[in-house]
């Protein structure tokens, strides 16, 4: 008798859980095909060593069961309160379908998120991800614009309708619905429950999803879900609480030695690299106009193998300019190449300093150009809130043009805001007004401080080449929204036509034309650092009495405008990591990031720091792009470890400040 009752009490036990355990059961399926579609997708990149394969999907499983206890913790609370007495209710019912329809319809559309943000990216949700959640204008018009949304919506409608109603054919409701456990019971599951979820959330990090040598598999490995969380907490990091670490002494005089040139003198001697730089030549005082523009990888051009003839200007600018040849973006986010050409300063882990609090009154190329008695501007042809930019360049002595609507700059901020009128724009998208109207503003204003006779510094941040590819028609032989390859060619046919347009101004005889990317269109393979992912192009246009070369030692966007203002004869004081990459003694480095990985790399060698205060060292082969094991070199290490634990020192001790 009492088998048969503790059999029935089983049953009866199962059944009022059966909604809980089916939808787990369900998703962690829904999670396993999703694994395997991001295996096909990337067939020629992922690991299929039958260990990597079996690595890959148990520590996915793992992960599963993690997200599965943090969703259903609020239905296994539902069920700790409810009286018996009350299930089956119609209050009952109304709840339980509705709260289940609505997480199984967000679900779905977390799953059809993700595939569209692995098309993207190539990674499972990151910080990247996060910010999406604040700047929900752009993103959503972006979404709009890129995708058949009332057909991405009725799928997910469609597929969760299918979900429901699989569920209410196997009677799982009803199970659910006719079943009464103790109180005892249910304050057990629930402490199961909150244990597993307590478990993942203290001592299982979204880093023990990384297992693997190859970075696909480790990102397979993650749940989108648990990856977006961990992202939102972690978006901040210390340099010495993640990173392995020397001592601040040992690192600012290995920075220093990095940082110093013949013509620099250090003005102090304790935790600092500020030095006057010094020229023998005559300075020269010439109008500057910096372009940075969005996605323009390296590989688009003719000039470094590209065979698709989309960035004929570009190419010919190759010809007749400065061209940095073997130039490296610091990340793989505009506000990365921002910070890099501004502070000129290597990554910092975490978020770039551009939307980090604190960071007005900086030291940036602004300050030097201000002290040159220069007007300096920022050219944005967004909402200049997207990326924390209008704080950032307002805060930091650039008066600022923009699209915003309705935004307003904060109260310490002593600058002026024009605001780009609807009259002025011919075209625009979700990220903003094309290229060739937002040149038109700068050229205006260009015009203007020329008038007045006031030397200008103009920053623009075009954002023409960006999803969802779309430009002004008629302009160039690829329709607009066709893809990445027009968009790449309507930028440069937008620069060439801004530059023709220049040639005809009083002003451009004495204006230099710096032209960088921001970072390139894609950073994602299958090594810790997809070194190809980071070559970019960097031109230095029109500089008077300058001669056209080709650079090409191995160098950073940040050493651009250390380069600019040793080419300019310009004495100066600087706080820059960056260096003159023209000096004789200049050692060939660039250093670029993710924002938890930190390399330097020196010609072929590849030293990368992760957080957990792991490190690796790597023979980059440039032919395949591919990183091998070397053996680890203390003194590389050290070097490698300097640039970035003193760039972390100098912004969180306020020692960046003008």
């Amino acid at each position: 008798m009492k088998l048969g009752k503790s059999v029935a009490l089983s049953v009866t036990f199962s059944k009022r859980l059966s909604l809980i355990f089916n939808f787990c059961r369900g998703f962690i399926l829904l999670s396993l095909l999703l694994r395997l579609a991001f295996f096909v997708w990337q067939y020629n990149e992922v690991s299929w060593n039958p260990l990597s394969l079996i690595g890959t999907l148990i520590t996915g499983f793992v992960f599963d069961i993690g997200v599965c206890s943090f969703i259903v913790m609020p239905a296994l609370l539902y069920i700790l309160v409810m009286p018996n007495k009350f299930i089956g209710s119609l209050v009952d019912k109304i709840l339980t379908y509705f709260f289940f329809t609505l997480t199984v319809f967000i679900l779905v559309l977390t799953f059809f998120a993700e595939v569209t943000f692995w098309e993207e990216f190539r990674t499972r949700f990151n910080f990247i991800a996060v910010d999406y959640l604040i700047y929900t204008h752009e993103v959503v018009s972006n979404i709009q614009e890129s995708y058949p949304l009332p057909l991405l919506i009725g799928g997910v409608l469609a597929i969760t309708g299918v979900i429901v109603y699989v569920f209410i054919r196997q009677q799982i409701f009803s199970q659910t619905f006719t079943s009464t456990i103790s109180f005892k019971q249910r304050a057990a599951v629930v402490g199961v429950g909150v244990a597993v979820a307590v478990l993942f959330s203290v001592f299982i990090n979204n880093t023990d999803a990384e297992w693997s040598a190859n970075r696909y598999n480790n990102e397979i490995s993650k749940a989108g879900i648990y990856s977006f969380f961990a992202e939102f907490r972690n978006n901040r990091m210390d340099y010495a609480d993640f990173y392995t670490t020397i001592k601040n002494p040992q690192a600012f005089a290995l920075a220093r030695q990095n940082v110093k040139e013949t013509n620099s003198k250090f003005e102090k001697s304790d935790y600092s690299i500020i030095r006057d730089i010094t020229s023998a030549g005559s300075e020269t005082k010439p109008n500057v106009v910096f372009i940075l523009m969005e996605s323009m990888s390296a590989s688009f051009m003719k000039e470094f193998g590209n065979e698709k003839a989309i960035t004929p200007y570009m190419d010919n600018l190759a010809q007749n300019s400065i061209l940095f040849s073997n130039l490296y973006a610091t990340g793989t986010r505009t506000v990365r190449g921002m910070e890099a050409v501004t502070l000129c300063i290597p990554p910092t882990p975490g978020q770039s300093i551009v939307k980090r609090p604190n960071n007005h009154g900086l030291f940036t190329v602004a300050s030097v150009f201000k002290d040159k008695n220069y007007q300096s501007n920022f050219f944005y042809g967004g909402d200049g809130y997207f990326d924390n930019m209008n704080s950032y360049f307002g805060g930091n002595g650039f008066t600022i043009y923009d699209r915003g609507h309705g935004s307003v700059l904060s109260d310490d901020i002593k600058t002026t805001r024009h605001h780009i009128d609807d009259k002025d724009v011919t075209f625009e998208n979700a990220w903003g007004i094309c290229d060739e109207d937002i040149y038109k503003q700068m050229l205006a204003a260009a015009d203007s401080h020329y008038t007045k006779g006031q030397p200008f510094f103009n920053f623009v941040m075009t954002t023409s080449n960006h999803r969802p590819y779309t430009y002004p028609g008629g302009k160039i032989d690829i329709p607009s929204g066709t893809g990445r390859d027009g968009a790449v060619k309507y930028a440069d046919y937008a620069l060439g036509k801004m530059l023709a347009e220049a040639q005809t101004k009083p002003w451009f005889k004495n204006t230099v034309f710096v032209i960088v990317a921001d970072h390139c269109a894609s950073s994602a393979g299958k090594d810790e650092i997809d070194v190809a992912n980071y070559h970019i192009p960097a031109f230095i246009y029109n500089l008077p009495g300058a001669s056209n070369q080709k650079i090409t030692k191995q160098c950073s966007q940040i050493d651009l405008f250390p380069t600019l203002f040793s080419l300019l004869n310009w004495d100066y004081r600087s706080n820059f990591f960056g260096k003159d990459v023209l000096q004789p003694a200049y050692a060939q480095r660039a250093l670029m990031g993710t924002y938890r990985k930190l390399t330097l790399m020196k010609k072929d060698k590849v030293m990368i720091l992760s957080d957990q205060k792991k490190q690796n060292f790597y023979d980059y082969h440039i032919l395949d792009n591919s990183l091998t094991a070397h053996k680890m070199e203390e003194p590389f290490l050290n070097e490698a470890i300097s640039w970035y634990e003193t760039a972390d020192y100098l912004f969180a001790h306020k020692l960046l400040k003008e």
